[in-house]
């Protein structure tokens, strides 16, 4: 989260990453006192170079590996985990938990928090530190405290993936009680279950990701390095009023979009052009208007496009394109699938969004159904997690792993140092009374092992076994996690998820499980390892921004534990305020939704696929599933191994062309597009500019449109939304259509 991604995590990179596409005189790659062996694969373009004359000059390096000088002029930070750094950065956190299942209930993507609770608490407790006295909360704040703050903030802007995937899923298979509302007890305690074991992981794990393999983490350097730049520096405090004041104004201009355009969406949201050029005289157009392409203005996606790059977008609009354009239409023209009138007022206009689930089988087929299930059924839940094994790891990488945090154990219990190999020498420049302690990590993973048992077997009705077992694939497949994150800045969670839902899918054959059974079993077991993935990540995450920073792993942990408390609760309870508000979300039997939920339908489509005897899924599915697949893991390991670096941005990314097949509506490729195609110009014309600005204006669009859209669904809940009182006017067939 914290940075990230496409799969449902979540994506910020405060440093333009390998997706953005280069231009030759500005790229650069991190330093590293690694070995090439070590760092193979890591690669992240950068472009920090200064403009004089509208001459680039030559670039300079970065090193993400060593800790940064220290600052003989600053004083010392003697306290760095505060009251002040955790209320603010959880808050700040709340804000991203509301945001993320906002979108990701749009779209499948979340982001994370880092970047704006970096900023956003800088903003807060600096002036806060200076204006007011110790006992309410003055006193210097510097960038370790800081990092106290963004840590907090990751972990409370995190877990809304249980909520934009694995738990809507379960209520449209009627797995769960009838409504979230009346499940609200479960909600929490399963939230509490996913919260920490994740977090408990990572930390043995420091020494061998950032200390022996020194991995980039890209998302924990852009932390590091934004903090860094509002503290240190001749112009720190210039520089930092002037993010400050853009990451507001963006955040502000975001809220007010979404919740004045809910009003007026023709005008002010949707552009529905080829509608337009329809009702003028081409009639045909409204063909593109049925394949879902009409042009939106949400300041999170092009948020998103400026952060991502230009491979992201483009290779996501790429896959929309395929399948929306030229796929869809072509299997519909041959009568393989069909579509149903969206507006009986409007001739041609047609949805092809049709697919329902009845006593857990497909039984009808929109295109929609048939195109999402080649790319779910192979791409993102196995071959994307194939692809992100061929491009991340060596072979021995897991054992290593393993090897490294089994040793440290067993130096503690037997207080002598495990049989170290040459290989695994290194020097830990934390103090020791700065780390985290045995005992603390320790009590943390087994205290969440105990209530996991409890609560899947008492809420549940889970035996022990099943669930120790499913804790341990969560905590194998975190590995998968933190490695991915730390050399592509992507975590695939949702993937981890969905490939654990295959292997508990067989499970629940084994032990004979009835097909309810079954799914909830898989759909369960997959939110833990979902869960885990995505806190294991951000921890390790925030422990890079802290390595660099010279913080304290202690204070990072203890405030990654107050903002995960934080998480449980609001990421429960605005996806109840989402489900009273659209009760769409958790029920198929609605035709029309104002959440396309693509994670939802890709985890109900794996859960009934591993849990069923038999699936009317075409054959030609199977077939172009496989073909996927294939191309998918192909071209990764392609891409590291015979395609030159400094081509790698011209690669297509299937991790994005892939989420083009199951989001049936083009808007947020196109959005994304926009915003790649903006930072791009502004990266090679103004970089300085583009430096001070690009990030916070993109942080502010993403939390502020995720936040307007948590105030829509306090209006709409008390009766006042736009779909009561709002215009239709630009919307097809004068139907509204917020």
């Amino acid at each position: 989260m914290a940075s990230r991604m496409m799969d449902g995590i979540t994506y910020e990179s405060g440093l333009p990453s390998d997706r953005d596409l280069p231009s030759p005189d500005m790229q650069e790659q991190f330093s590293s006192s690694s070995s090439e062996n070590e760092k193979t694969g890591a690669v992240v373009d950068i472009e920090s170079v200064e403009q004089q004359g509208g001459d680039i000059s030559a670039s300079r390096t970065i090193n993400t590996d060593d800790p940064f000088p220290i600052d003989p002029d600053a004083p010392v930070e003697g306290q760095q985990f505060t009251l002040r750094a955790v209320v603010v950065g959880s808050s700040l956190g709340a804000v991203i938990a509301a945001s993320n299942v906002y979108l990701g209930l749009k779209t499948g993507w979340t982001f994370g928090a880092s970047l704006f609770g970096s900023i956003f608490g800088f903003a807060i407790l600096k002036p806060l530190s200076t204006a007011a006295p110790a006992y309410l909360g003055g006193g210097y704040f510097g960038p370790k405290e800081n990092n106290v703050v963004q840590a907090a903030a990751s972990a409370a802007g995190s877990l809304g993936l249980l909520f934009t995937s694995g738990f809507p899923a379960a209520y449209q298979l009627g797995l769960l009680d009838s409504t979230p509302q009346q499940d609200i007890g479960r909600l929490f305690t399963f939230t509490i279950c996913c919260a920490f074991f994740g977090l408990a992981f990572s930390i043995p794990l420091r020494k061998f990701y950032i200390l022996k393999l020194k991995l980039v983490f890209p998302s924990g350097v852009a932390a590091a390095y934004t903090i860094h730049s509002l503290h240190v520096g001749k112009n720190a405090a210039a520089d930092a009023k002037k993010k400050t004041k853009t990451l507001i104004i963006a955040f502000c201009f975001a809220i007010t979009l979404r919740v004045v355009s809910e009003y007026a969406p023709g005008l002010l949201w949707d552009w529905h052009i080829f509608y337009s050029l329809s009702r003028i005289g081409w009639t045909s157009a409204i063909r593109a208007e049925s394949w879902g392409w009409v042009w939106e203005w949400t300041p999170a996606f092009i948020g998103a496009g400026m952060l991502t790059g230009i491979n992201a977008s483009y290779s996501f609009l790429g896959g929309s394109f395929l399948a929306w354009a030229i796929i869809g239409p072509i299997i519909v023209n041959a009568g393989k699938a069909f579509g149903i009138p969206a507006n009986e007022s409007v001739p041609g206009y047609m949805s092809y969004s049709s697919m329902q689930v009845t006593l857990s089988i497909i039984i009808g087929f929109g295109p929609h159904a048939i195109i999402q299930v080649p790319y779910r059924s192979s791409e993102s839940s196995l071959s994307t997690l194939l692809a992100s094994l061929a491009r991340n790891f060596d072979a021995t990488s897991i054992f290593a792993a393993v090897r490294t945090m089994s040793g440290a154990v067993k130096e503690r219990f037997r207080n002598q140092p495990f049989d170290k190999r040459a290989e695994d020498e290194f020097v830990d420049p934390v103090p020791e009374h700065e780390r985290v302690p045995l005992w603390l990590w320790g009590s943390v993973l087994l205290a969440s092992v105990i209530v996991t048992c409890v609560v899947m077997g008492v809420q549940f009705g889970q035996n022990v076994g099943i669930t120790l077992l499913a804790i341990i694939f969560s905590f194998l497949f975190s590995f998968i996690g933190c490695e991915s994150a730390g050399r592509t800045n992507i975590n695939p969670v949702t993937s981890i998820g969905n490939a654990s839902q295959l292997v508990f899918g067989g499970v629940g054959k084994g032990q004979h499980y009835s097909v309810k059974q079954g799914e909830l079993l898989n759909s369960l077991s997959g939110m833990l390892a979902l869960g885990a993935a995505e806190q294991a990540a951000d921890m390790i995450g925030d422990l890079k921004t802290s390595h660099l920073l010279r913080s304290s792993p202690k204070a990072i942990f203890c405030g990654q534990l107050c903002g995960a408390i934080v998480s449980i609760f609001m990421a429960a309870g605005i996806y109840v305020v989402f489900s009273t508000a659209y009760p769409c979300i958790n029920d198929l039997s609605y035709t029309t939704c104002s959440f396309p939920t693509p994670d939802v339908q890709s985890w109900r489509a794996v859960a009934v696929a591993v849990s069923s005897s038999s699936l009317p899924i075409p054959p030609t599915s199977g077939y172009t599933a496989i073909g996927l697949g294939l191309a998918a893991v192909m071209t990764v390991i392609a891409k590291h191994t015979i395609v030159p670096p400094k081509y790698h941005a011209w690669v297509p990314n299937f991790n994005a062309i892939g989420i083009g097949f199951i989001l049936n509506i083009s808007t947020y490729p196109l959005a994304m597009v926009f915003g790649s195609t903006i930072a791009f110009f502004w990266r090679r014309m103004f970089f300085n500019q583009y430096q001070m600005y690009c990030f916070a204006v993109a942080a502010g669009f993403i939390a502020g449109e995720g936040l307007g859209g948590i105030v829509n669904a306090v209006l709409t809940i008390a009766g006042v939304s736009g779909a009561r009182y709002g215009t239709s006017i630009g919307c097809p067939g004068g139907v509204y259509c917020g």
